[in-house]
């Protein structure tokens, strides 16, 4: 792909400031070519301006006349993030083609408008898809269940029984939804599975990862709420709740029926225990262990999960508690002298 800077800043409301330009792609700072559009976000890096061979780079105005062409924004990531969009790859070489005949698709299956399926993909009894929606190879949509408009299912995603898509939901390869939910009574003779009855819904503008699971609810639903965007490799497990435009990061786990506000972030490899309640825009540290409700609002850190503050300040006492515990054994062994030696006196 080509494109003049000055089109590109007429197309997003940008103002360019030095000489127009072709681009053909894009990088870093460090790694842009001569042909490529670059950005800064964060004035830290600012001191990289000077030595980028970038051929135009999107900057605030603060920084506009650091670099020899330059499309300024009043938010350089937001506007670089909306240019990527334009030099993202194209994923899918048949679009446009239709429902394949390598393709099974049951008679009564309902499909709407410009619907693609790609060969190998496999459509069950009672199942309906939206409009433009494309169906990757090797991806498996069960019986009765619903897609909306505009939705992608990559390769190998799986859609079990009775599952939900609203409008605009991407599916990247691997992912599982509606799976049993992992639910057994103990028994004498051993443990004796509870059917899983329920289904997965996911919302308007979903996004989910590769290789994630979500399991489908042992009775009512397992729901997604609009926006929520889930990496590669999490476990929403049976009956959960994941509030609006939340984000959770690669391996996390989620255990069964837990309720997760909205805005809600949570990092890479957390535990959230089940039956519990996580409230409103808060944020779960990196590998931290919640046992317990938190309050809206909360920054969680550390294994169990307790105030984001209390567990930095942890973190910067622990490399120096070696070196106290030695300075309170020698003063044990002190105050134990003293105590011995008054104890004499006394005597006397």
């Amino acid at each position: 792909m080509q494109i003049r800077l000055s089109e590109l800043a007429e197309n997003m409301g940008l103002t360019l400031r030095g000489e127009d330009c072709l681009i053909s792609g894009v990088g870093t700072l460090e790694s842009a070519g001569p042909d490529d559009i670059t950005f800064l976000a964060d004035p830290k890096y600012a001191h990289l301006l000077e030595a980028t061979q970038a051929a135009a780079v999107v900057v605030s105005e603060a920084h506009a006349d650091d670099v020899e062409r330059a499309l300024v924004s009043a938010s350089p990531y937001m506007d670089f993030a909306r240019i990527l969009m334009m030099f993202n790859p194209k994923q899918g070489c048949l679009e446009g083609q239709g429902v394949s005949d390598q393709a099974y698709v049951h008679p009564s299956v309902e499909l709407g408008e410009g619907v693609d399926v790609y060969p190998f993909a496999f459509i069950a009894d009672g199942a309906k898809i939206g409009a433009r929606t494309k169906i990757f190879p090797g991806a498996y949509v069960g019986e009765g269940c619903v897609i909306g408009d505009d939705c992608t299912l990559y390769p190998r995603c799986t859609l079990m029984a009775g599952t939900t898509l609203g409008d605009r939901v991407m599916i990247h390869p691997g992912a599982v939804l509606g799976a049993d939910g992992f639910g057994y009574i103990p028994t004498d003779e051993g443990r004796v599975k509870i059917p899983q009855v329920g289904r997965v819904v996911l919302e308007d503008d979903v996004e989910i990862g590769a290789n994630t699971t979500i399991d489908r609810a042992m009775i009512d639903r397992t729901l997604v709420r609009t926006g929520t965007k889930i990496d590669n490799q999490v476990q929403i497990a049976h009956n959960c709740t994941i509030g609006e435009h939340s984000t959770i990061v690669s391996q996390v786990g989620i255990a069964g029926s837990t309720t997760v506000g909205k805005n809600v972030i949570m990092a890479g490899k957390a535990g959230i225990a089940d039956h519990i309640t996580i409230g409103d825009n808060v944020i779960v540290g990196p590998k931290c262990g919640v046992a317990r409700d938190i309050p809206a609002g909360k920054k969680m850190g550390g294994h169990p999960a307790v105030d984001y503050g209390i567990y930095m300040r942890s973190l910067t006492l622990a490399p120096k508690m070696p070196d106290l515990f030695k300075r309170v054994r020698k003063l044990e062994k002190q105050l134990a002298a003293l105590e011995s030696g008054g104890q004499g006196e006394n005597n006397e």
